[in-house]
Formats: C-alpha cells, sequence, structure tokens
C-alpha cells in the first residue's frame, strides 16, 4: 500500500470511529453494559469499588455478568464504601454463599472485597493505591496496575484469583484498563472520578470481541490479543485522538452487543471498512 492509499485508509478509519462515538457514545446506550451499574453512585468512593467488582465480573456472557454484578452490588446496599467498613470475613462467606460466576467461587470474591476493603482503610480509595504506583515519566497506566494489583491480592490465600489478573504476566487485562476508563474518562458514558490520571495514558481494554473489531479496521496484524497488541492497538487510536486514545472504546463495542448495532449499516465508511 502506497503512502496516498494509507492516508486514504487512516481518514476513511477516523471518520468511520467519529461517526460511530456520535452515535453511540450515549448514555442510553449504556444497557447491557456492566458500566451501567457503576452509575447508581454518585459519590466516587463508592463508585470506583462498585466500579472494579463490576469489571472484574466483566467476563462470560453479558446476561450473566449483570446478575452477578447485580447479587454482588444489591447486597453491599446503597453505599459499598460504607458496606466494607465494618463486614467481616464470616459475614461476606455468609451474604455470598452461593454466589457463582463462571470460574468465580465464594471464596474468590469474598478475598477480593476484603483486598478492597484493606486498602480502603490503608490508603483512604482505591484511586490513592493506585497513584501511588503511577509515577512521573511513565507513558501510559500500565507500569501502575502490576503494584495495584500486588496491594488487592497481598492477603490472598493463594496467588490466582479469577477477578483479578495479573498485570505483571503480560495479558492484556482488558478488565483492569475496563476500570480504568470507567474512572477516569468523564463524558456522557464514562462517568469518571478519579482525577489525578490523564486520559491520555490510558490502554484499550481489549478482549476478543475489540480484538476482532481492530484487526478488521487493520489496527493490529499480532495473532494474540495479548498486551503488546493492546499497546499496538492504543497506538492507533492516539494517532486520531492524542489526549484521549480510548475515546472510540465504547461506541465501537456497540458493533455485536446491541441488539440495534448488530450490522453495519451498507455505505459509506462502514461497508468499505467491513467488506467481507
Amino acid at each position: 500500500m502506497n503512502r496516498r492509499s494509507r492516508g486514504r485508509s487512516a481518514n476513511v478509519r477516523r471518520a468511520f470511529l467519529e461517526e460511530l462515538y456520535h452515535k453511540y457514545n450515549h448514555y442510553k446506550f449504556i444497557p447491557p453494559d456492566p458500566l451501567e451499574f457503576v452509575w447508581r453512585y454518585s459519590d466516587p468512593l463508592d463508585r470506583e469499588i462498585a466500579g472494579l467488582l463490576a469489571s472484574s465480573l466483566a467476563y462470560g456472557r453479558v446476561a450473566q455478568i449483570k446478575k452477578s454484578a447485580a447479587a454482588v452490588l444489591d447486597e453491599m446496599g446503597p453505599s459499598p464504601r460504607a458496606f466494607l467498613e465494618d463486614v467481616s470475613r464470616e459475614q461476606l462467606l455468609n451474604f455470598f454463599h452461593d454466589f457463582k460466576h463462571r470460574f468465580t467461587t465464594p471464596c474468590e470474591l469474598t478475598d477480593f472485597i476484603l483486598g478492597i476493603k484493606r486498602v480502603v482503610q490503608r490508603d483512604g480509595s482505591l484511586q490513592a493505591c493506585f497513584m501511588k504506583g503511577l509515577k512521573e515519566g511513565h507513558g501510559s497506566t500500565i507500569e501502575a496496575l502490576g503494584p495495584f494489583a500486588r496491594e488487592l491480592s497481598r492477603d490472598f490465600p493463594c496467588q490466582y484469583n479469577s477477578l483479578l489478573p495479573q498485570p505483571d504476566k503480560k495479558s492484556a487485562c482488558k478488565r483492569l484498563h475496563l476500570f480504568l476508563r470507567w474512572m477516569v474518562r468523564q463524558d456522557e458514558v464514562d462517568p469518571g472520578g478519579w482525577t489525578g490520571v490523564s486520559p491520555a495514558a490510558l490502554i484499550v481494554p481489549l478482549d476478543t470481541h475489540m480484538f476482532s473489531l481492530c484487526s478488521r479496521l487493520d489496527m493490529t496484524c499480532r495473532a494474540q490479543a495479548d498486551i503488546r497488541t493492546a499497546c499496538e492497538i492504543t497506538e492507533g487510536f492516539r494517532r486520531i485522538s492524542a489526549s484521549d486514545p480510548v475515546r472510540y472504546d465504547f461506541a465501537l463495542t456497540r458493533l455485536g452487543i446491541r441488539p440495534d448495532a448488530d450490522h453495519v449499516p451498507a455505505g459509506g465508511h462502514y461497508e468499505c471498512l467491513f467488506a467481507v
């Protein structure tokens, strides 16, 4: 492909993404995304706890994700932060004794919630804990995710917990990057609340669905949806929106999630980019 063709392709991609953003990046399109649970709360200290729990459960079928997130957050009542203050391990095991979300067991959920409680009690908030690992000169949020995950899992009885991806293993850590998008960006879709992290530092939450879409957009030629691929795709978005590279994440992933966005409309930018 010559330079002129690459430029034309990039312009078509940019126009397509902007069209998609303006069409779908609206509050009314959030359901059935688990992000809707975060909007229940006005206090950022409640939102970050709800956001971490909802994003950590965001694997598997959408209907099951919503059911599981509702089961956890409904039990916590109107303020997850207040719920954590006095809850014990025994109480959590009693509350969630029959909880099951794919691979996640009641014990894993209990350990994860207690990890959140310990971090919040020690640092004051999840944001404060995360910010300790985010140093000046870091090009992205990746460097801070490892320390953040280690603090959450410090007292886990075993290293593995299905609710907490391990950034040091070089996985894409889609759920943690999704959580950061919710907390850092602030618009009609993402509620925000964390003021100390720049949206420019965010990494695209990469799962198989997003990987497939971005491959079709020629934003990566890599074969695996790992952290290197997530960074490559983020760089592609950064060339379009340097200050907010995950700006298009929500709108783009409506394709294939919402029934009214299952089919790419014929004509214009869509047909050009998604022709088989």
